[in-house]
């Protein structure tokens, strides 16, 4: 049977382990007591007997039964403080001795109206946030109601009065209270702080300027509301006022990702032409359709979230009220005392178990995410609101067993073929090693470092490190370890077979000219299985992938989150794959393959020039991320982080020089740029992306939380950063492995470095949950589309 300290902590909300009881602290109070009475207890003394005899049969009496009745064991008393932030504080009064454990029963009670106290306070806190976010939501809810009414009376009235096809404008009318939305820049700019977050949106808005009125009856049924269009001019080229009584409310959709950008942009243009074109009066309000569409999801998620935020303030409760009954269960079990109905009921009469608000509401967005989202249909608003996680299937860990064995046996069967063929030794065949082997070597890295990212998963869930919520992840859609490991096992099986047929037939006399084409072909099934629109093989997964890849390409067109820059930082591990794949798809586009001339991509100007870019475009797209964040936050933190990619800009530019044209002076550069870059990233990734090497914490030179219980782990860890940081050396060294090919060595280097990056992005996402842990972060904070503003901003 599983103790209930394990299931505490598997149940409770990793962000808010801080704010729950501290049940280990608790055993270890009541340890004390349970040693102080085994020392103290008699051993064999008949009088000590006697008199514990005389004493109980006292103890049970009548008399004292009724006066401990009257009195208790323990009396709680609860002070009212002067604030009404801080709540109800509880503190303990011993009425009897508990013989020589006195002093433990006194630090026990002090320590358990600590973690009371602790706990209605945190619970009134998160009480109070949900709350007023939900009294938000309901009044953003109005204001999209009230547009979706007035943009379908709109269309109505046009298609009755002259047949005309739809307009994507309305005028319409709307008002809301003055103090409806006055939380929404605050809750925002509190957001601004998790930086690191997949949650954040973007703060460069493209936005629809609506003014209205003030209305004392906001919450019934929204009438008397007018819309009017002013002359004064914008702050942003797309945003557009309108007046009324010195108030504007504006549409805020955030721009996250390059379609919507390109999108907005242009029809923001058509609204400039089509306004210009008539005369001040008569002027027209214009309201896109699809920015109402967006504003809806930006409220369904919030809604969405509020509820999810809901259901972890009831785990809360529950767990909480559970350990507290628990730990005075085992406490009366030591002291042989009954102090469990006494102090358990003033738990339960407690501000954290007896608040009835966070049920209230709860009910309520279940209400109206019924109603409005889900079309009065409860079991597709559940999908949404309380989505279940997918079952581990056994079916996944038998094929992970069985693509193991093969790609074992096949990895067997054709190191002896290119053994017996002499294709890795220095004197090895020049055609296979500059044409077959890259794609070998391509598919090993990519497939290795997705086996780490697997690796990765299964610590993360091991530390109860919540990588889901830090990378926006679906809860049923996310990849678990397993599904990662199938993917490897499956897809290395699939890549070494492929190769073993094709050194195979070499073997049996085929020419290059007849089976050359395997290898081209083998990567051309993987592009297109891919971006397969079929739903299978993790569809939703590589999709995810696709549009990540699409966003680092484009990053600096709109706000960089946490997923981005995390899979940017991937990309910049993985040059010598990306110089692989720019290699053999010049190969077999030009043609080159037919005629074995693999030194025609080479000789051609506009391959060595890309050869160029791909070195170092991973740090530029990176360095453009942290030019986009500066450029949205304001951080100087993030200019520093970019120094850090030009830096390594620099030292890949220098190496592809020097491998080209083999000099002292560009062997001088690449030794001065790489140690700049490698001290700049040591220190990057230990301090800022790590939280490591600071002196104050209680952990020397770590920091003061650690996921992992064994401190030297750390240390090793930095170490071999710090070795695998300085495999650049080998260009300078170009030490050869015994009597292995050059380009082999250059796999283990590139391997080396995807397993550094492993190594690196386990300790990089325990430092952004113990970031939101240390806020108490735990759903996100989903940006509000309409906000309040005054008609001078």
């Amino acid at each position: 049977m599983v103790k209930f300290s394990k299931q505490f902590e598997g149940q409770l909300v990793p962000e808010w382990k801080d704010a729950f009881v501290d049940y280990g602290q608790l055993k270890k109070d009541l340890k004390k007591i349970h040693l102080l009475n085994v020392e103290n207890a008699p051993s064999n003394n008949h009088e000590s007997s006697l008199s514990k005899t005389i004493f109980s049969s006292i103890r049970n009496s009548s008399l004292f039964r009724n006066k401990r009745r009257e009195h208790g064991i323990i009396h709680v008393h609860k002070k009212l403080e002067s604030s009404e932030s801080k709540g109800d504080m509880y503190e303990t009064e011993l009425l009897e001795q508990f013989a020589d454990d006195s002093d433990a029963a006194i630090e026990f009670f002090s320590c358990l109206d600590l973690q009371l106290n602790k706990v209605n306070q945190f619970f009134k806190n998160k009480e109070k946030e949900f709350l007023e976010r939900g009294e938000l939501l309901e009044k953003q809810m109005g204001i999209l109601l009230e547009l979706k009414s007035a943009l379908k009376s709109q269309h109505a009235n046009e298609v009755s009065s002259n047949g005309s096809k739809e307009d994507d404008s309305i005028s319409g009318t709307i008002s809301c209270d003055e103090e409806s939305l006055r939380y929404i820049t605050e809750q925002e700019q509190e957001q601004g702080d998790a930086t690191g977050q997949g949650n954040e949106t973007d703060d460069r808005f493209d936005q629809n300027d609506l003014q209205f009125s003030r209305s004392s009856k906001f919450d019934e049924d929204f009438k008397s509301m007018k819309l009017k269009r002013a002359d004064s001019n914008p702050r942003t080229p797309s945003g557009r006022f309108f007046s009324s009584q010195g108030k504007n409310l504006k549409i805020h959709i955030p721009l996250t990702n390059p379609t919507r950008t390109f999108s907005y942009l242009l029809w923001d243009d058509l609204i400039k032409q089509s306004s210009k074109k008539g005369g001040m009066e008569g002027r027209k309000v214009h309201v896109n359709k699809t920015k109402i569409h967006h504003a809806e999801k930006m409220i369904r998620g919030a809604f969405i979230e509020l509820y999810k935020g809901l259901g972890y303030l009831k785990t809360y409760r529950n767990l909480n009220m559970l350990a507290f009954a628990k730990i005075l269960k085992k406490f009366d079990k030591v002291t042989n005392k009954q102090v469990l109905p006494i102090y358990l009921k003033v738990v339960e009469s407690s501000y954290f178990n007896s608040s009835d608000k966070v049920i209230k509401l709860a009910d309520e967005v279940e209400e109206i995410f019924v109603k409005h989202f889900a079309e009065d249909d409860k079991r597709k608003a559940m999908k949404y609101l309380k989505p279940t996680q997918r079952t581990e299937s056994h079916a996944v860990t038998f094929f992970i067993g069985l693509f193991t064995g093969c790609f074992i046996a096949f990895l067997i069967g054709y190191g002896i073929m290119a053994h017996i063929a002499g294709m890795y030794r220095p004197q090895s065949d020049t055609v296979y090693m500059e044409t077959v082997y890259p794609v070998l070597s391509m598919f090993s890295l990519l497939f290795l470092h997705f086996f780490l990212y697997g690796c990765n998963i299964f610590a993360w869930r091991k530390t109860r490190i919540n990588y889901s919520f830090i990378f926006e992840l679906s809860p049923t859609k996310d990849l678990k370890y397993r599904d990662v490991f199938l993917i490897c096992t499956m897809s290395m099986t699939a890549v070494i077979g492929v190769l073993f047929i094709h050194i195979s037939l070499m073997a049996k006399g085929y020419s290059y000219t007849q089976i050359q084409v395997i290898p081209g072909l083998l990567l051309l099934i993987s592009l297109l299985l891919l971006v397969c629109p079929i739903n299978i093989v993790y569809k939703s997964s590589r999709y995810r992938l696709l549009r990540v890849l699409r966003n680092i390409v484009l990053s600096p067109l709109y706000k960089v989150v946490m997923l981005d820059f995390f899979m940017a930082d991937q990309l910049c591990s993985q040059v010598p794959m990306l110089r692989n794949l720019e290699y053999v798809t010049c190969y077999y586009i030009t043609g080159s393959y037919k005629t074995q001339d693999y030194g025609y991509c080479m000789r051609t100007k506009n391959y060595r020039d890309l050869a160029y870019a791909v070195s170092f475009l991973p740090y530029y797209w990176r360095a453009m991320q942290c030019a986009r964040r500066w450029f949205d936050e304001g951080e100087t933190s993030h200019l520093i982080n970019l120094g850090k990619y030009v830096s390594a800009m620099l030292a890949a530019g220098a190496k592809v020089a020097y491998e080209k044209e083999r000099t002292i002076g560009w062997l001088c550069l690449v030794v001065i740029m790489s140690s700049v870059a490698t001290v700049y990233q040591l220190y990057w990734d230990f301090v800022k992306d790590w939280g490591l090497l600071q002196k104050d914490s209680k952990n020397p030179w770590l920091r003061n939380d650690l996921m992992l219980r064994r401190k030297f782990i750390y240390f090793l860890s930095m170490g071999l950063n710090l070795v695998l940081r300085l495999a650049w050396l080998q260009t300078v060294l170009h030490y050869n492995l015994g009597s292995i090919d050059y380009r082999i060595t250059g796999l283990i280097l590139a391997a080396l470095e995807v397993i550094r990056r492993g190594q690196w992005n386990f300790y990089r996402l325990e430092n952004e949950h113990l970031n939101n842990a240390g806020k108490f972060r735990a759903v996100k904070i989903v940006p509000l589309p309409f906000h309040e503003v005054d008609e001078e901003d």
